[in-house]
């Protein structure tokens, strides 16, 4: 589940406030079966290399399918040169990582150590989301587009006295077999609303809660997609 609270208040607008932690730290004495087994807990096609500290390059799901090798030290690794730093802002991380193609950016500290990765996508629907101005949590769920059923779903959420106030979906870029659906429930508890997901076995891989909003965070997200020229 890719989950982690993230402020969109104006003084945290740099790379290290966004930093998922969740994401591993590969080594590449690693093995490639350890690596898959991490993109495949993660849903991510992209996860960080580094060695003793230093961020060496990213390591693709389709270069270790395309190539089986022992160790990650045996796996040509993409992005060597493609960071950001921890303080720098946030709209030129995402442009960045948008201009290279990628699904995660690893970010640096000066001296150009590792200190952690942003999950691009799942910030993104985050952003997205926050145009609503009502207090709830958003969940992003990932499934097959034939077990798509908005109808099913709000039906397991409203079994939880809550309710979809907005949904959005969107084709998931790394398997066209899949869909993304990011739906904004007006209930910041949502812990039985997640349980009843995964009972019912939906894919929940992210969420979020937030309280009422504010005019910035709206004003925010419209300069960010402006930015990216999405």
């Amino acid at each position: 589940m890719l989950a982690y609270p993230i402020d969109i208040t104006p003084k945290t607008m740099i790379a290290e406030e966004f930093l998922n932690r969740m994401i591993p730290l590969l080594k590449p004495t690693d093995s490639t079966t350890f690596a898959l087994d991490w993109m495949q807990e993660l849903h991510l096609f992209q996860l960080p290399v580094v060695n003793d500290g230093e961020y060496l390059g990213l390591v693709s799901q389709s270069v270790l399918v395309e190539q089986p090798a022992a160790s990650l030290a045996e796996v040509p690794l993409e992005a060597q040169e493609v960071y950001s730093f921890r303080h720098e802002p946030y709209l030129d991380v995402l442009k960045t990582a948008k201009q290279n193609h990628l699904q995660v950016i690893a970010i640096v500290d000066t001296d150009q150590s590792y200190v952690g990765t942003i999950v691009v996508d799942e910030t993104l629907a985050f952003f997205a989301q926050s145009q609503e101005q009502s207090p709830g949590s958003t969940l992003v769920l990932l499934m097959e587009e034939r077990d798509y059923s908005l109808t099913e779903i709000s039906r397991l959420v409203e079994s939880n006295d809550a309710k979809i106030v907005s949904s959005y979906v969107n084709t998931y870029p790394y398997d066209k077999s899949k869909i993304q659906l990011t739906i904004k429930i007006n209930r910041m508890d949502i812990t039985r609303i997640i349980a009843t997901f995964e009972r019912f076995e939906y894919d929940v891989i992210a969420k979020y809660q937030h309280e009422s909003g504010h005019d910035e965070d709206k004003e925010r997200l419209d300069m960010l997609l402006k930015y990216l020229s999405i």
